[in-house]
């Protein structure tokens, strides 16, 4: 099958899925003349491309830009020209940006009229996070604020809620778990895709061709949260929203740093699975993982192994992982009660770790009894502390011991110096993470949402 059926502003559409790397954006602008939805950055990061998404798991706002044609099938596309109404009818927030203000120049207005009408849809009041990956560089965001805000209370119209369901399987889209690893053997070099939100980019950006290719949302058991004994059992297909709602209970300083996983339209796409496969040191899942000493799953054929995450990352974007074998799961532990997780970045939103520490120490009757400490950013691979976890252990929880702990840090890591960071400011903030972390445990306020001049 070479097709996709889906709906697309209320009308059913069929699409050839030849090839299997085209984009969502190009269809649009390219076969149906739909140009309200822009090309910006081409990468995710501007949301000017922002559409409604609809299928089985609710509304979310995706970037068209990294959404390849074989992912919408059986699902709803709303671009901007789909979100008014019969007859012209303005949706609450266009009346709002009307009203308010909001666009000036209107090229990222596309966007912010998608990603704000899912937001109203889905009853969300949190509109910084719902905007924080459309950017705009003219109105700037205050009067954009304001027309969220005074849609809030306004009804959800009628016409944008869309149901669809294309019959047939998804081309390129094995249906089960079991089905990708058959296919995974017969095809040991193949491309599997997820949310895309990284393979979008060798399509648009390095115009690299993906041979074989298998997406992976159709493999429904991939997508399951199972409570197991003494934790919990993530598949691989779960999204970074998913994951982050879901740990906002038992994890909650690991779903405040997914929080800052990019932005609202690279969570709702991007996996767990995803990130730790793509084994970049810069991941923001890994660190907070090893630190909470995550269980990884890796499945060949009918072969299952699984081992703790940290030896997973064998060097930069090495991993032990064999031909035709994927990262089928991650298991967690069911509660880390000192898990703290520190992202370090020049945005607060949308942005790419400096360094990002995660810190999980046990403490009995005032004294250190185990360490877990990883970093992303300060070395090739997700690395522990080990040093200044030996430097901690068995000492007393005080001020004294974690500052006498601090020079362990240049024994663990030699960072590179890039364009996000100096080698001497990762090393230094390194160590201030760690003093961060005391102050945190000691009931201080230390995050910058918290503190104020």
């Amino acid at each position: 099958m070479t097709e996709i059926a889906f709906l697309l502003n209320g009308t059913p559409v069929r699409a050839s899925a030849l090839d299997p790397a085209r984009t969502l954006l190009d269809w649009l602008r390219e076969d149906r003349g739909l140009k309200g939805t822009k090309e910006g950055c081409n990468e995710g990061d501007c949301g000017a491309c922002t559409v409604m998404v609809t299928d089985g798991s609710g509304v979310r706002a995706l970037n068209a830009c990294i959404l390849l044609l074989p992912q919408l099938h059986g699902r709803a596309v709303r671009t901007v020209e789909g979100i008014a109404g019969p007859g012209g009818a303005l949706h609450p927030v266009q009346q709002g940006l009307v009203d308010h203000h909001g666009s000036q120049c209107g090229f990222c207005t596309p966007g912010f009229v998608a990603s704000m009408a899912v937001g109203h849809l889905n009853g969300r009041r949190d509109h910084d996070d719902v905007l924080a990956g459309n950017l705009c560089r003219c109105t700037g965001y205050a009067p954009i604020i304001r027309a969220a805000e005074a849609a809030e209370a306004e009804a959800v119209p009628e016409w944008m809620r869309d149901e669809f369901g294309a019959e047939g399987p998804a081309p390129y889209a094995p249906a089960s778990s079991d089905a990708l690893a058959a296919w995974c053997l017969e095809h040991p070099e193949g491309t599997l895709i997820a949310g895309a939100t990284d393979v979008g980019l060798w399509v648009t950006k390095e115009l690299r061709p993906l041979g074989p290719v298998a997406f992976l949302h159709a493999a429904r058991d991939l997508q399951r949260i199972e409570a197991v004994p003494g934790g919990f059992r993530v598949g691989a297909g779960v999204t970074i929203a998913a994951l982050r709602d879901a740990m906002e209970g038992p994890h909650p300083a690991f779903a405040e740093l997914l929080r800052r996983f990019a932005s609202e339209q690279i969570r709702a796409a991007a996996t767990i699975g995803g990130n730790i496969a793509n084994g970049s040191p810069i991941g923001d899942a890994p660190p907070a993982l090893i630190a909470m000493g995550a269980v990884l799953h890796l499945r060949r054929g009918e072969e299952r192994r699984e081992m703790p995450l940290e030896p997973f990352f064998l060097d930069y974007r090495k991993q032990d992982r064999l031909p035709g074998e994927f990262v089928e799961a991650v298991t967690l532990p069911e509660a880390a009660p000192g898990l703290r997780c520190y992202k370090l970045s020049k945005r607060f939103d949308q942005d790419i770790s400096a360094v990002c520490g995660c810190f999980n120490l046990g403490l009995e009757g005032g004294k250190i009894t185990s360490a877990r400490i990883a970093f992303g950013g300060m070395a090739g691979v997700p690395k522990r502390a080990a040093a200044v976890e030996a430097a901690l252990i068995g000492r007393d929880w005080s001020r004294e011991v974690v500052e006498a702990a601090l020079p362990a840090f240049a024994a663990d890591f030699a960072p590179l110096s890039d364009m996000r960071a100096s080698a001497a400011y990762r090393l230094e903030t390194a160590q201030n993470l760690l003093l961060r972390y005391f102050h945190d445990l000691s009931g201080d306020a230390v995050s910058v949402l918290e503190v104020r001049a």
